[in-house]
């Protein structure tokens, strides 16, 4: 990045403008322990100082990842709020009697119980939510459909992965958020570039450059086509 201090500076004036046009006060967001929720969080703290919200919400999650959203808020001084969404998960798939026969359909419900949680916190306290993808995973469609996308506001959907790193380092996000594997979460030992088939490195170079192995570029042009539906709003019949 060019201008880092300039590029931080002008995403802090941005959030403080959108939140206002909006009406609201500050922003909610999901702290997941992750490298792109942390980046997200350290400009909402710097934007909105006491009107910033973390919110962690395990759901049969991993214990570091709760580990490290904690280590996240004590690092930036951030305000946190705890549900955890386990047992209303049970309690779904409980009454859908599901059979197990689609793992990913399953998986993607917890990240919209994650969605509708942070609406009631953002209702609450009349603040907008703040989403956590960036132009990587935006590109291909890796988020969940009214899940990690339901949110209003995105500050870092135009940063690739290799520049939220750079932004994470220049907010002081601790390094052990920065260096780990990427992961949603969904399942035990699910890392995204496993399911991705394909690394960050090369995608974000493909996003840059155009360039990429004939396999890999084939394979991201595929999952942007197949994904369109999922960045844009309804299909609407028209008269």
């Amino acid at each position: 990045m060019d201008d880092i201090k300039k590029t931080t500076e002008d995403l802090i004036k941005w959030l403080k403008e959108k939140v206002k046009e909006a009406g609201c006060k500050g922003l909610v967001f999901g702290l997941s322990g992750g490298i792109d929720s942390a980046v997200v969080a350290g400009l909402a703290k710097k934007a909105f100082s006491d009107e910033a919200l973390g919110v962690i919400m395990p759901c049969h999650s991993n214990p570091v990842d709760e580990e490290h959203g904690i280590l996240v808020a004590n690092a930036l001084g951030l305000k946190t709020e705890k549900t955890d969404l386990s047992g209303v998960f049970d309690k779904l798939i409980e009454e859908v009697d599901d059979n197990g026969d689609n793992k990913l359909a399953i998986s993607n419900i917890k990240p919209r119980l994650r969605m509708t949680t942070l609406y009631y916190y953002a209702q609450k306290n009349n603040y907008l939510v703040a989403g956590t993808s960036n132009k990587s995973e935006l590109t291909i469609g890796y988020f969940t459909k009214h899940g990690d996308s339901g949110i209003d506001i995105l500050p870092i959907a135009d940063f690739v992965k290799e520049e939220v790193r750079e932004l994470a380092r220049y907010l002081d996000i601790p390094d052990i958020i920065i260096n780990k594997p990427p992961s949603a979460g969904l399942w035990e030992d699910q890392t995204d570039e496993d399911e991705m088939g394909f690394s960050y490195k090369e995608l974000d170079g493909y996003i840059r450059t155009g360039k990429a192995t004939e396999e890999v570029k084939k394979r991201i042009e595929k999952m942007n086509k197949i994904s369109e539906h999922k960045r844009r709003i309804a299909i609407m019949f028209k008269k």
